[in-house]
């Protein structure tokens, strides 16, 4: 492990070496080049650094535990030294966990209401108003494809995508069953009922990274059936694309051009194609495809949204860390438990690099 650190770092430095040449500088493509890559290898450059500092001070302090005058003062320095160098070791093991290839790619989200009927739909709008606040928090920029909503504003289904730096990296914990446990409001005798909805969360794929064949394709037009005013029964702008071959339907009617609708459908039919791909190239993809998409039934849940006792439990978490206030997380504010599935998924990778 600390081979290749001091070879990442003898890299970075020699990146920042070139930067600084008058021949590099001149050369935008060339600087920009440079630059990438230094800020690719700065994290573990600069954390390897402050180890290799802390390493030093736990010698010089310990050198200094012989001198009477100076034992105290240096066992303390030798602890505090000790205790960032394991904290920086931890990290630097961190750091050097394999990268999911998707991270720096957008993401498309698809919700729909499960069991429960009406407050399933309901519930479905409240994530995805949940979904839109997170965004919003972060900077990144949503764009609704498709949508079917209720008469009382519930979500029978729709897609999504989130543009952003960090979006999949983040969200693509959130995909799985989501169980509601509160009163409904079509409910007259103030019971509790329990509901569910369930979230898949797909990368969003280029057309570099999976080509279609159009000759594979059925693609419709209809008038939209949203909101839109005397528009939608003017113009056949909503597209339906079939892909044939596997019978997987995309419907995006959210534009009011026919061409960006087609454009999103493309995009979306992509992402689903190459996820259906991989999980063939891979029965672990394949079962984790299942576990996101699931039946909608309540049993198939990571969290479980419990509003009588004001609480959201993520079922994948353990002890104390695993419950948060709801009215923070319906508004939102999602990075303290996201957080706490990220340092988790890294446990688990530490975990089974040692085994």
């Amino acid at each position: 492990m600390f081979d290749r650190l001091r070879n990442v770092k003898k890299q970075y430095e020699e990146l920042l070496r070139r930067m600084e040449e008058p021949e590099t500088y001149a050369d935008p493509a060339l600087y920009a080049r440079c630059d990438r890559e230094a800020r690719q290898l700065r994290p573990l450059a600069e954390t390897f650094a402050a180890y290799e500092k802390a390493c030093a001070d736990q010698e010089d302090a310990l050198a200094l535990t012989g001198d009477p005058e100076m034992r105290e003062l240096a066992q303390e320095e030798y602890q505090a030294a000790r205790t960032e160098r394991e904290r920086l070791e931890q990290e630097l093991r961190i750091l050097l966990l394999p990268k999911d290839p998707n991270d720096g790619k957008n993401v498309i989200m698809e919700i729909r209401g499960g069991v429960g009927g009406e407050e399933g739909m309901l519930f479905a709008s409240d994530l995805f108003r949940m979904y839109s606040m997170y965004a919003e928090s972060k900077g990144w920029k949503i764009e609704l494809a498709n949508i079917s909503q209720t008469e009382l504003g519930g979500i029978k289904e729709c897609s999504f995508v989130i543009e952003g730096e960090g979006a999949w990296s983040r969200l693509k914990f959130e995909a799985g069953g989501h169980r509601v446990q509160r009163i409904p409001v079509t409910e007259s005798g103030g019971r509790i009922h329990t509901s569910a909805a369930t979230v898949a969360v797909l990368p969003e794929v280029e057309e570099v990274d999976f080509r279609l064949d159009p000759n594979d394709l059925k693609i419709d037009t209809y008038r939209s059936s949203g909101a839109g005013g005397q528009h939608v029964n003017k113009t056949e702008s909503a597209i339906r694309i079939t892909h044939l071959p596997t019978g997987l339907v995309v419907e995006c009617q959210d534009e009011r051009s026919q061409y960006k609708n087609k454009d999103r459908a493309m995009q979306i039919l992509r992402a689903k194609l190459y996820e259906q791909e991989l999980a063939r190239q891979s029965a672990a993809v394949a079962a984790e495809r299942k576990s996101q998409i699931g039946s909608g039934d309540r049993s198939e849940r990571i969290r479980t949204y419990n509003f009588p006792q004001s609480r959201v439990t993520d079922h994948r978490l353990s002890g104390d860390g695993r419950s948060f206030p709801i009215d923070r997380i319906m508004n939102g504010e999602l990075d303290p438990l996201i957080d706490a599935l990220v340092t988790m998924d890294q446990a688990e990778k530490l975990a089974a690099q040692t085994e």
